[in-house]
């Protein structure tokens, strides 16, 4: 008997460990399980959060016939089928986005989850378990009070605060929960908490705080522990001097925070442990810190131990005071966190003299530099970080200080400044900062030896999962993308911003044209749906939106028309086709509909000049009528569009005539029927129009074929601004013209993608001339559409509106003259979709994955005298594909 069982359990580790692929293939397993789009997230608040999976087989055809969810707060009984939160019943449907609707869920409370799924076959099989635990989820649940120090807004020094208790009992579990105004970093028992860097993240901190909570449950121990916290100004107490001005907002106030520390003893006791008037404060040793210039420290300040049981406070720790809170509206921040996310070491140093360096990363990043030295005590090193150098190897911040207005030289713009402690080699980085740059110039008030190794950048974004891939036989292709990658992930920092260095400002035009960009590369719906959150904090009564956001109040009265902010529409509707959720959409549907509704009272006739137009144009300016007009349509089709989604049927049928009318007023008075031209013809006018679907459909062949020639004319060159070059490659991909659009996106002079990078770029710049004495920022994101349109103009990637969430993929691939191979890869809801195709003698190769669960159209560009096959079999130039694999043949 027991030589069978060792048989038998031999054959099974045969089956696991030589045939992997086997078992993986003949199988159907729920992976990837998420809850609100995050792992296994502590603190939330949402009443009715959302659960996503996919399916993991490799079977042609795959699919979910049904699902069931279970949920309870026993992982083990979960195991066995039994949810005493929510027992699902079992749903004939291939959804994998589900909405919790169980039990009432309770505060502070750990929730387990699984998914039952059933595969094509009938056959049933169960996710493994995840998890995800409740927050606050109503402010009353706080116990702690808003604390700070006794000083004023304009104290430059950071203050440290600490606090004593004692778990006389064996510890169970223990959570941290943080809200502040302003920045923080979180220390228990000496130990930083978290990998989290400038949280909570940037909101209108007036009509909403975020709370961050955090598992501390191995840096407590039975006994006496030491709470540490220090704070750090943001953009709550904003004290450098810009155009924006932040410095007069009406929120801005000393950095406060309130802090409950919930701990479970093993008995099932409950201790909260919250901050209070019994808790000391003293400065840091940060003596300035400002988000939008640098930090200053100054190491001979440093109390060792400052956040430890064992340190003993001296006199110049003070009671903290009382404070009022920032908002009445604290809620939990459920989105991925700002992180170091990549470690850069210097490629080089040029040493001026032993007191002066530059250092070189080679690439443009946003984040900080870190620097290790030895040096005497009360040494000054100033650390002066920018993006280009002077002629004689200096740094040059001439592109990107133009908008500070500092009112004396205490506050040098992205100049760190550290003051050495003299015991020893020391290492130094901002907490409570963040730049662009490549160089970095480190100038001592007393020589230093250094080497190269001696500095590295660091760079910090949101931490989104990248979900996308592009490869191709034009290395300067693959260069742009990764530049526009660079860019793109250089300007998320919990909002999606302009540049990481000049402004951090949260412009609305730069977002919704990189919007695409950024989904097909990036797992992003967290930051958009807490960004979206922002506009609803921001906008108007009437529905006007400020040009930035959040902003200080700038921004109302200039750059805010729907050329920039359409984003409360094109947003939430590229989430939804991206995503297949229709959340966000509902979430601001009352507020796009505000916002239209005021656009339709100051545009009756249909027209607009509310706007700033085709925001640097390389030399045509176009009509801002017509192109801010433009997106007033987009926002009012939008509007109808999600009207029907979401079964608002009266809406519906107002919001299209309204659209309808916005689109004839731009026609009667721009296009000239006759000739098929907008305006005078230039690629503006053209291609935004074919890019928005104004152009009159018996029309579109001849306005897109007017626009191919105008762009010969210009020798195959851009001649638009970032309105523009959202539109024209997709405009002329779009409308039969894909050669034409891969002979712009791929050009290498002056004015094109390919400039720059020949040129040396690693990221976007804000203007085609490099050499231009304005907007000449070196990592902007505003010109960042043709990443999107790589996967949808060449590889052909696209959603299917009536099958959101790449539920049914759309592949329309262009086998484009100049290339001879070509893939895009992106990660969507239902897992890995791939566009792969290469040139051979006979024709070309395409090779197709279709996920489990979802399904394809595909439409073969195929020449005269060319046919497409499968297996070696003919098939119809339009395609219908189930998931799965795919290699077809056009010849």
């Amino acid at each position: 008997m027991r030589l069978s069982i060792l048989k038998f359990l031999f054959s099974l580790f045969l089956c696991f460990f030589t045939a992997p692929n086997v078992f993986a293939d003949e199988t159907c397993k729920p992976v990837g399980l998420k809850t609100e789009y995050l792992n296994n997230p502590l603190g939330l608040d949402a009443d009715h959060p959302r659960f996503t999976w996919y399916l993991q087989d490799g079977r042609q055809g795959a699919k979910q016939t049904a699902y069931q969810i279970y949920v309870g707060t026993d992982s083990i009984a979960l195991i066995s089928g039994k949810a005493n939160a929510w027992l699902g019943v079992k749903t004939a449907s291939s959804t994998n986005i589900v909405t919790y609707a169980g039990k009432v869920l309770q505060p502070f409370t750990k929730y387990y989850w699984k998914v039952n799924v059933w595969d094509k076959d009938g056959k049933q099989s169960s996710s493994a378990i995840a998890s995800f635990e409740m927050g606050m989820m109503q402010s009353t649940n706080w116990k702690g009070s808003w604390i700070s120090d006794s000083k004023g807004r304009d104290v430059k020094e950071a203050p440290y605060f600490r606090q004593l208790f004692s778990a006389n009992k064996k510890i169970k579990s223990a959570r941290a929960y943080i809200a502040v105004a302003g920045l923080y970093e979180l220390y228990i028992n000496g130990q930083k908490i978290g990998s989290h860097r400038l949280d909570p993240m940037y909101t209108r901190f007036d009509r909403r705080t975020l709370y961050v909570t955090y598992d501390v449950t191995t840096q407590l121990q039975q006994g006496k522990n030491a709470i540490g916290v220090l704070l750090g100004n943001g953009w709550y107490n904003h004290q450098s001097t810009a155009v924006w001005n932040f410095h007069e907002v009406t929120w801005r106030n000393r950095p406060a925070f309130c802090l409950d520390l919930r701990v479970t003893y093993d008995d099932g006791t409950v201790e909260t442990i919250t901050s209070d008037k019994t808790w000391k404060t003293a400065f840091s040793p940060v003596i300035l810190n400002s988000i939008y210039t640098a930090e200053h420290y100054d190491d001979r300040l440093e109390s060792t131990g400052w956040n430890t049981p064992e340190y003993k406070d001296t006199a110049r720790w003070k009671f903290v005071y009382l404070r009022q809170a920032p908002s009445r509206n604290i809620v939990a921040q459920a989105m991925q966190p700002i992180r170091d996310i990549e470690q850069i070491p210097a490629k080089s140093v040029k040493k001026f003299d032993d007191q002066s360096y530059v250092f070189d990363l080679g690439r443009n990043i946003s984040g900080v530099s870190r620097i290790t030295l030895k040096g005497d005590s009360g040494t000054i090193i100033r650390l002066k970080h920018g993006e280009r150098l002077y002629k004689d190897g200096h740094v040059d911040q001439s592109n990107i200080d133009l908008h500070y207005r500092p009112t004396d030289d205490k506050d040098p713009f992205q100049t760190d400044i550290y003051i050495l402690n003299g015991k020893g080699e020391e290492t130094f980085s901002p907490r409570f900062n963040y730049k662009g740059f490549q160089y970095v110039e480190l100038t001592s008030s007393k020589p230093v030896q250094l080497t190269k190794e001696s500095l590295t950048g660091v760079f910090m974004h949101s931490d989104v999962e990248p979900i996308g891939n592009i490869s191709s036989s034009n290395p300067t292709i693959d260069k742009i993308w990764a530049a526009t990658n660079n860019s793109y992930l250089s300007n998320l920092f919990g909002y999606p911003t302009d540049c990481p260095q000049r402004e951090k400002n949260g412009w609305t035009g730069d977002a919704h044209i990189a919007v695409e960009t950024g989904l097909y590369g990036f797992d992003g719906i967290t930051i958009y749906e807490k960004w979206l959150a922002d506009h609803r904090d921001e906008q108007q009564p009437n529905g006007v939106l400020p040009a930035i956001i959040p902003t200080s109040g700038w921004g109302y009265s200039w750059a805010n028309g729907p050329d920039w902010t359409s984003t409360i529409a094109i947003i939430p509707w590229n989430i939804y086709m991206f995503y297949g959720d229709k959340k966000l959409l509902a979430d601001c549907y009352d507020n796009i509909k505000l916002y239209v509704d005021h656009l339709n009272d100051v545009a009756p006739t249909g027209l607009t000049s509310w706007g700033l137009g085709d925001w640097v144009p390389v030399k045509s300016v176009s009509p801002v009528e017509l192109i801010t007009s433009s997106y007033y349509f987009a926002d009012a089709s939008i509007l109808a569009k999600a009207a029907k989604v979401l079964g608002k049927k009266d809406d519906e049928v107002k919001y299209t005539a309204l659209a309808n009318k916005i689109k004839n007023a731009i026609n009667a008075k721009y296009l000239n029927t006759a000739t098929a031209m907008y305006g005078e013809g230039l690629q503006t006018e053209l291609c935004v129009p074919l890019y928005w679907g104004i152009v009159p459909e018996e029309l579109k062949a001849k306005v897109a074929a007017n626009l191919a020639k105008r762009v010969a004319a210009d020798n195959y060159h851009l001649d638009v601004g970032i309105l523009g070059a959202k539109a024209i490659l997709n405009a002329l991909s779009d409308n039969g013209y894909a050669d034409v659009a891969y002979k712009i996106a791929s050009q290498e002079t002056y004015p094109s993608w390919g400039w720059w990078i020949v040129n040396n770029a690693t990221t976007l710049y804000e203007n085609w001339n490099i050499d231009s004495k304005s907007d000449i920022s070196l990592n902007h994101i505003m010109f960042g559409e043709i990443n999107a349109w790589l996967y949808k103009g060449i590889a052909g990637i696209k959603v299917d509106p009536a099958q959101p969430g790449f539920k049914n993929v759309l592949l329309d691939p262009h086998f484009v003259v100049g290339l001879d191979h070509f893939e895009a890869k992106h990660n969507g809801p239902y897992g890995e979709i791939i566009s792969s195709w290469i040139r051979k003698k006979e024709g070309v190769s395409y090779h197709v994955v279709v996920p489990p669960n979802a399904t394809a159209t595909i439409k073969f560009p195929v020449a005269e005298g060319k046919k497409v096959y499968l297996d070696n079999k003919l098939i119809s130039s339009l395609y219908s594909a189930e998931a799965g694999s795919y290699t077809f043949e056009i010849k």
